[in-house]
This record gives C-alpha cells, structure tokens and sequence, in this order.
C-alpha cells in the first residue's frame, strides 16, 4: 500500500505501574494508538506472572519502585525472554541500563511515550532513530 500504515513491530504491551492514575492514563492513551495492551499490572508478582505465562509479548513499560519490589527484577525477567523493556520512572538505577532498551523519565508527555516506542521500534529493526524526545534515553543495550 502506498500510503498505508506501516506494521509495528511493538503491538503488544505489558504496562507495569502502582499508581493507578498513571497506569489508567497509559492503558488508555495506548489504546488509542492501536497498542494492544496485554495486562496492566502493579506489582512484581504480577508482572513476573504475566511474563511466564503464555501471552505474547513485544514491550514491557515498568516503573522501578513498585509496593512489593522492584522493577529491575521485572526487566531482568522480560529481557531473559527477548522481550523489550522501557523503563518509565523518574530515576533509573545504573544496572538498568543493562536490562533495558531505555528510560522514559517521569513525567513524561504522552508523545514522547510514543516517540520513545518508535526509537525502540527503530532499533529492533536495525535502523537509526529519528527523533529521541528531552525525556527518554536509550541504552546502548538496545542496539
């Protein structure tokens, strides 16, 4: 198709959040760009189970601090699947950034959410991003 959408490689999303605010906002947001939202979870346990289960998954959104733990241990869980992770929190611990294709500092715009996915997207598929938002960096672990 000429002028047709191209496919994503990230359709299918797990959102991992404690606060029910953001995490409302983010599924909804997501939504309505056409992700698929897999689960949306606020805890370790439940983002590990959702990791071994059965779904597919193609990104992980986590927040570091989470009431039962922490998300490093998520992106650790998502990362020994294949599974991209983007951390969304406002400070990211230095051994993230091994885990991680990158952080997205809180608080974000909901279009840098979505430029920071496509800069992930960019380079799963071997390609240089475009455009990198103020809010996001991504890690070399990425490429």
């Amino acid at each position: 198709m000429l002028f047709g959408k191209k496919k994503r490689v990230i359709e299918r999303v797990l959102i991992v959040e404690d606060e029910p605010l953001v995490a409302f906002d983010t599924e909804h947001f997501l939504t309505s760009e056409a992700f698929e939202i897999v689960a949306t979870v606020d805890s370790v346990a439940d983002a590990l189970a959702a990791i071994e289960g059965d779904e597919t998954l193609d990104l992980v959104l986590v927040d570091v601090d989470l009431a039962d733990g922490s998300g490093v241990e998520v992106a650790r869980a998502a990362r020994g699947r294949g599974v991209q992770v983007l951390f969304v929190t406002g400070h990211c611990p230095g051994e993230a950034r091994s885990l991680a294709a990158g952080w997205l500092s809180k608080p974000y715009p909901q279009r840098d959410l979505l430029a920071a996915i496509a800069a992930i997207e960019a380079v799963v598929e071997g390609q240089k991003p475009k455009r990198l938002p103020h809010s996001f960096s991504l890690f070399k672990s990425a490429a």
